[in-house]
């Protein structure tokens, strides 16, 4: 059995994979080294990569290496893509992982991957399996926050849940119209652009917010939560067999 670590901005998903298949996810806003101890102590497990956006935990490295082979996934990690992005030390290993997994769904296909989360990152593979770069742009929150940050009276909204109309009718629906529909019209936009680039593109859609969004957007796409683990997965099978 495999497991794959994915340490977000906000939460951290660990993925139970038997073989390709994904058969446990477990999502943790908090955790200790303890916690970690008891989720993996009644598990069957061999592999272990680990992908964060943040610092790395060296005492959760040493525990995890004293045990099982263990990947911490860095920019020097062999791929089972081409990795043609400018400086792949400073790519989210997130964005990595979410367009090795596009990859794995969508072999010789190219594919637009849509990841909704604290930032909204727009990411290219193409059917040669070459990673070609991407963009980011602000989350739905951030959004939100940096509107009442930075301003002396606006107050902070929430995500709309339903959006009856383009035009907010006072401040507050100015607000969640402005942050919610204007991020739909984004992604709309981005997708059409890419599919003018190239032809016969998969929009792939995951992240925190994707379900939201997933309601919300007219073009066609696929939308999959586990699409950072479904890669991190991939590319630690690829180095097993290295």
């Amino acid at each position: 059995m495999n497991l794959t670590i994915d340490i977000g901005n906000t939460r951290t998903k660990f993925g139970f994979f038997e073989e390709n298949e994904l058969v446990e996810k477990i999502i943790i806003e908090k955790w200790t080294l303890s916690d970690l101890k008891k989720l993996v102590s009644n598990q069957n497990l061999e592999n272990i990569i680990c992908s964060t956006v943040k610092t790395v935990n060296k005492r959760m490295v040493n525990y995890l290496n004293q045990h099982w082979y263990f990947l911490n996934l860095d920019a020097n990690t062999p791929l089972p893509i081409q990795n043609l992005y400018g400086t792949p030390k400073t790519l989210g290993k997130d964005r990595l992982a979410a367009v090795v997994g596009a990859n794995e769904l969508f072999p010789n296909e190219n594919c637009l991957v849509i990841d909704a989360g604290t930032c909204t990152t727009y990411d290219i593979i193409d059917a040669a399996g070459n990673y070609l770069g991407g963009n980011i742009t602000p989350g739905l929150n951030m959004r939100y926050r940096a509107m009442q940050h930075f301003t002396a009276k606006l107050p902070l909204v929430n995500k709309p849940i339903v959006i009856k109309s383009g035009i907010g009718k006072n401040t507050i629906e100015a607000l969640e119209v402005g942050g919610g529909l204007g991020n739909i019209l984004e992604m709309e936009g981005w997708i059409k652009y890419f599919e003018s680039q190239f032809k016969g593109i998969n929009t792939t859609l995951t992240g925190g917010d994707a379900e939201y969004f997933a309601k919300r957007l007219k073009t066609k796409i696929f939308a999959n939560s586990n699409l950072v683990l479904i890669g991190l997965n991939k590319i630690l099978n690829h180095n097993v067999e290295l």
